[in-house]
């Protein structure tokens, strides 16, 4: 494949606020999005990509090598929610703070990094969610009516579950502050796609700040999606997670995922200066089909 010589150049050491920002890319089967999503990350504002390969059979690893990312790779297909825990463990052992997670099927928007970056980075939230209902026409884009549907009426339980407001629990775009990451327990998460929706119980629960940007709805044949059966077993898994939190709040069932204090403040410090900030290191990875 030919790789843009755009791709093949160093990042740059930039910064927003002072902050380390790195991006994650959990990969699984992801050779023919993997050049589009990296050529729409900024290199003015990154300083690491973390690519994780869950075991994919097509060339993603040798790809993501080809251009100067240095995959982690799993022997075994270890899961959406496991990739991720490799994926944010790789990137808080690099002395990120703020750490996005973007899928690099290219479904969602990599343009976005740099928003969603700076709303954590300037200490106005501690996660935020892309969101596609935010965006104009969702379904005219490409949504399919029966995602559109279930979105809407899973997000309605969750945000009564959760006693919150949000647009969308199920996007594949996510922002974390490293404090945020490093006080939520997600090694007790599921390996499987709710771990998307235990993470942000967990954060709930410990009091997190959470915002939502709009990202546009793109989907194209090239981008991952689960199939209708593992639909319903997601649609499932949420509405038991929401059980869980309501269940757990109330102290009538003990759930080991949401039972943390966390130790430390979920807030990122007061800005450290570019001297204190460690080199840029250049790791990469990308994980599974997506829920949404």
């Amino acid at each position: 494949m030919c790789v843009p010589a755009s791709l093949l150049g160093s990042y740059n050491v930039r910064m927003i606020n002072s902050r380390r920002i790195s991006v994650v890319l959990p990969a699984y089967n992801a050779e023919a999005t993997l050049l589009r999503t990296v050529a729409e990350l900024d290199r003015e504002i990154i300083d690491d990509i973390v690519l994780v390969d869950d075991a994919s059979s097509d060339q993603t690893v040798p790809l993501a090598r080809q251009i100067g990312l240095a995959p982690i790779v799993h022997d075994s297909n270890k899961g959406y929610g496991g990739n991720q825990k490799t994926c944010y463990k790789n990137a808080l052992d690099l002395g990120a703070d703020v750490i996005i997670m973007v899928h690099p099927d290219y479904q969602y928007s990599p343009l976005l990094v740099p928003a969603m970056a700076a709303m954590i980075a300037y200490g106005e939230y501690d996660m935020v969610l892309g969101s596609r209902i935010l965006a104009q026409h969702t379904v005219s884009r490409g949504m399919p009516v029966y995602k559109y549907v279930s979105n809407r009426f899973l997000t309605l339980v969750e945000n009564v579950a959760l006693g919150q407001k949000l647009s969308e629990y199920h996007t594949g775009l996510r922002a974390f502050s490293s404090p945020l990451l490093a006080a939520l327990p997600i090694e007790r998460n599921s390996d499987d796609f709710i771990f998307d929706n235990q993470i942000i119980a967990q954060a709930v629960a410990a009091g997190a700040r959470i915002g939502e940007l709009s990202c546009p709805t793109r989907y194209e044949a090239d981008s991952s999606s689960i199939n209708l059966r593992r639909s319903i077993r997601y649609g499932l898994g949420v509405l038991n997670t929401c059980a869980d939190y309501q269940l757990h709040k109330r102290g009538i069932r003990n759930r080991e995922y949401l039972d943390f204090k966390p130790e430390h403040p979920i807030q990122l410090p007061p800005r450290s200066t570019p001297e204190q900030r460690p080199a840029p290191s250049h790791t990469s990875g990308s994980d599974h089909a997506q829920v949404g």
